[in-house]
Order: structure tokens, then C-alpha cells, then sequence
């Protein structure tokens, strides 16, 4: 259970970094109305709490939770900017969530 718990911080930690960062891309690169601000410093506020609610040590967590982030955001370039993943993109992150899963599993063995 503190697998899955874990892994669903993580989820959400990524979608609210990722979201925090996109707004203002929108508003600089794309026209976007500067109101897309606010949103995107309450996102990152979340991003910020939500990583330092996890269960285990910082130093632990931030490595871990850079697996997640790196798949959660190919996600978001596939769904949100419709852009199509590569066979590239899905080996690195088979890479990288293994890696976590590594991470993770040796974090709780100790």
C-alpha cells in the first residue's frame, strides 16, 4: 500500500510541476493570456507540498521522483501537446522508471 500511495504522490507532484512550467510557456511562447500565471504558481505551490509529504527521506524521494517525472511528462507531451512518442522516448523511460523502481525498493529495504 505505500507503494502505490508513494507512486500517486509522485503522479500528481509531476502533473503539478509540469502544469506549473506549461502555463507560462503558453502565456511567453504562445500568446497566452498572462492570467495563466496565477494557475501556474498555485501548481507549483502544490508541486512543492506535495513532494515534501512523501514518506521517506528528501534526498531519497527527489531521485526516485525524477523517473516518474521524466515518464509523467512524456504522458503529457503524447496527451496534452499531441505530440507523438518515439521508441526513443519509451526506452528512456523504461530506463528511468526502472531506475526509480531501484531507488525505491532498495529505499525501503534499508
Amino acid at each position: 500500500m505505500l507503494f502505490l500511495r508513494t507512486f500517486g504522490l509522485f503522479v500528481l507532484t509531476a502533473i503539478a510541476e509540469i502544469s506549473g512550467c506549461f502555463l507560462p510557456f503558453l502565456w511567453l511562447r504562445k500568446g497566452g493570456s498572462p492570467w495563466l500565471l496565477l494557475p501556474a504558481a498555485l501548481s507549483l505551490a502544490a508541486f512543492v507540498w506535495l513532494l515534501s509529504v512523501q514518506p521517506a527521506v528528501a534526498g531519497r524521494v527527489y531521485a526516485a521522483y525524477g523517473g516518474v517525472y521524466v515518464a509523467v511528462a512524456l504522458l503529457w507531451l503524447w496527451k496534452v501537446e499531441r505530440i507523438p512518442l518515439t521508441p526513443w522516448d519509451l526506452a528512456g523511460a523504461a530506463v528511468t522508471v526502472t531506475g526509480t523502481g531501484i531507488i525505491v525498493w532498495g529505499g525501503w529495504r534499508t
